[in-house]
This record gives C-alpha cells, sequence and structure tokens, in this order.
C-alpha cells in the first residue's frame, strides 16, 4: 500500500500563509496532479510530503503510516525535481546508481580504492550496475551511462533523474514540473514516457505543475490549487466540463472559458450579454450570476435564431483545423469562441457575426464564485429588445 494522505496541512513563511489547513487522499497506484499557478503552494506540499520542509500543523501519512518527523530517506520516496539535480562530474550510471550506492554499501566499500577489497563489496556493485542498466532500458538511455550530464540534451538529463528515481523502487514518485525546463515538442513526447511509466509500475505518482495540458493529459485526478487552498479534486473531465468555483473554470481551459455577468430580471431568468436565458436555478430576482461558456460551445448561426448572440470580431487566431475567434458583443463584454476552420473561411476582422450556443454547455455561478447549477438546466430563450 503506498496511498498517501494529507490531514489539515498548515504552513506560513513569516507572515505569509503558504497552505491553509489543507486535506487531500491520494489512492495507491494513483496519478495525482497537484496544478495551480505560481505561489499557490502545490511545491511546498510536496516537499512536505518529501520530508524536506516540516509542516506548521496537520499530519502526513504514507502507506498508513504517519511520517512526520522522519527524515526524507526514511519515507520511502522518489522525487525528480525541475534542475534533475544531476552531479555533473558524474557519470549517467553513476547518477542513477548513487542511490543505491547509498543505501547498500558501507562507507568504507565506497571508497575507490579500498573499498574494492573488502569482502561482498564486488557482488554489491554487480548487482548495483544490472539494476543502473535496467532502470536506464526502461527509459532509453541505456546507450548514454558513460556520459557526462553536460554532454546530455534537456530531455536526456530528465529521463536520468527519472532513471535515479525508478531503482529506488520507492512507494511515491514525486515530481515537481519535471518538464518545464523542455521544448514543447519535447515536452509532449515526455509526457506520454511518464505516463507509460506510470502504467508499468503502478505505483502512486504526485505531479506538480502549472501547465494545464500536462496536468490533464497524464493523470487520474487533478486538485487544483490557489492561494494555499484546495478548489476541486476530480477527474481531468469533470474538472473542464463541471468546475465548482468559477476560479476552476478560468484557470483550466485554453482559449479562456467566457464569462459574462447577468441579473435575474424575473423569475426563472437570466440576462446576461444582451440574451435573456431560460433557467430553474432557484434565485431571486435582482440576484447577480455569471454564465461561463466555453468557446467550443459556440457555433454560427442566423442571427433571427432564438438566443443568437451578436459580436464584432476583434482578432482571429488560426490555429490549423480551429480558429480562435475573439469578439467583443454590443455591450462590450469579451468572447472567444473555437470555430472549425472548414466551416467559417468568411471570418475576418471587424465583422459583426452572429453566435448560437449549446444549452447543455453554460456553467452558472453566484456572485462569490459557487458553482450553482449543472450546465444543462440553463437554455438560452430569447434576445432582448
Amino acid at each position: 500500500m503506498s496511498g498517501v494522505l494529507f490531514t489539515d496541512i498548515s504552513k506560513s513563511y513569516g507572515t505569509s500563509q503558504v497552505l491553509c489547513n489543507l486535506s487531500l487522499a491520494v489512492e495507491d497506484g494513483e496519478f495525482l496532479t497537484l496544478l495551480g499557478p505560481s505561489g499557490c503552494g502545490k511545491s511546498t506540499l510536496l516537499r512536505i510530503l518529501a520530508g524536506l520542509e516540516p509542516q506548521d500543523k496537520g499530519s502526513v501519512s504514507i502507506g498508513g503510516r504517519v511520517v512526520d518527523g522522519l527524515r526524507a530517506k526514511q519515507r520511502d520516496i522518489a522525487m525528480v525535481f525541475q534542475s534533475y539535480a544531476l552531479y555533473p562530474h558524474m557519470t549517467v550510471a553513476e547518477n542513477i546508481g548513487l542511490p543505491l550506492k547509498m543505501r547498500r554499501l558501507s562507507s568504507l566499500q565506497r571508497l575507490p580504492l579500498l573499498g574494492r577489497f573488502l569482502p561482498g563489496t564486488a557482488q554489491a556493485k554487480a548487482a548495483i550496475e544490472e539494476e543502473v542498466q535496467q532502470a536506464a532500458g526502461a527509459v532509453g538511455i541505456d546507450h548514454l551511462l558513460t556520459r557526462k550530464p553536460g554532454q546530455l540534451s534537456g530531455g536526456q538529463r530528465q529521463r536520468v533523474a527519472v532513471g535515479r528515481a525508478m531503482v529506488r523502487h520507492p512507494a511515491v514518485f514525486l515530481m515537481d514540473e519535471p518538464l518545464s525546463n523542455l521544448d514543447a515538442k519535447l515536452r509532449v513526447q515526455m509526457r506520454s514516457e511518464i505516463k507509460e511509466l506510470h502504467r508499468r509500475l503502478g505505483v502512486t505518482f504526485i505531479y506538480v505543475t502549472h501547465d494545464q495540458s500536462e496536468a490533464m493529459t497524464l493523470s487520474d485526478r487533478v486538485a487544483v490549487m490557489l492561494d494555499g487552498e484546495l478548489l476541486q479534486v476530480a477527474p481531468p473531465q469533470q474538472i473542464y466540463a463541471n468546475p465548482t468555483d468559477r476560479r476552476v473554470a478560468e484557470f483550466v481551459g485554453s482559449p479562456k472559458i467566457s464569462m459574462l455577468d447577468g441579473v435575474v430580471r424575473q423569475r426563472g431568468h437570466i440576462e446576461a450579454g444582451g440574451v435573456s436565458f431560460a433557467t430553474n436555478v432557484a434565485l431571486d430576482i435582482g440576484a447577480e450570476v455569471t454564465l461561463g461558456i466555453r468557446p467550443e460551445a459556440f457555433h454560427l448561426c442566423d442571427r433571427n435564431e432564438p438566443g443568437a448572440i451578436a459580436g464584432t470580431i476583434r482578432l482571429i487566431e488560426h490555429m490549423g483545423s480551429d480558429l480562435f475567434v475573439h469578439l467583443a458583443l454590443n455591450a462590450g463584454e469579451p468572447l472567444v469562441a473555437r470555430l472549425l476552420a472548414e466551416r467559417a473561411p468568411h471570418l475576418a476582422h471587424g465583422q459583426l457575426v452572429n453566435l448560437s450556443v449549446r444549452p447543455d454547455r453554460f456553467l452558472v455561478f453566484d456572485k462569490g464564485g459557487e458553482r450553482l447549477l449543472p450546465a444543462a438546466s440553463v437554455t438560452p430563450l430569447r434576445e432582448i429588445a
């Protein structure tokens, strides 16, 4: 068992509180990603789990064992850092095998001259070399074992760091933005390799990133954090389609979700963006709400279609098969629509277009940002005269 449990974790640096009573359970064998902007506390939480920093309050358990107060090497975890933390004077083989040498060889056995003559040293080193070879082969760098880190590309150094973590056979893998130093093409390749590594090893992975693409493609579940607070923990598709908080909806998704401020003008109807929408949300007349609309929910329509939203094109981004169309509504509110390029070849800057919205794709939030009702509950009704 290698599940992880955080219970009421708090951490402050001086007067700045980084984590506030955070509780989170990670299942055995799960790939969970901590997603959030820089400074939200996700790396601090990972370092607390690794034993690199103490929490001010709360408790951490690994595999049902409370590890508070235990040193990092006693926690049965392996961590891959953003900088990879490789020793430049060591070869790839020596970097990968270092954790095994520190664990299996005595200080005397590690001496370069005397150590080779001590009993059991040769056998232990042979076993270490075999495991290093296996780990290097698993991450595709077995042909680089004699090189130094300075002779490797960023992607190769990243694989060395992963291989060094693998040889320890830890209960939990921790990865702190391991792909942030790679170029875009290599990041995509390494994402698939990390996912495959998790599938083969079957152990718990906790991954930290601010990149939503990494979080959505790698994870079994995503934990969205902001200002030391855990906003939502759910599978990637649920995070995207059914966010429970406006901040989650705005952070996840590219292009960003469009938000329209609305008011309940009459019972069962919300006015937003110059259109009245029928809804079964139980709100008093005059209540202020926000409608969230994902870019792919829009499609071009005739201006006479019920619920059509009129806007002027301010910018068109050509993304191959898709167009990201930025518009301004008559009232000035900005919208972004994701349209198929083959269905909208005639669009141009400054053009007035009409958009319709799939009724099941609306997200409704109250003034405080809390999700009010399922997306399918809101249906466009009519344009306001």
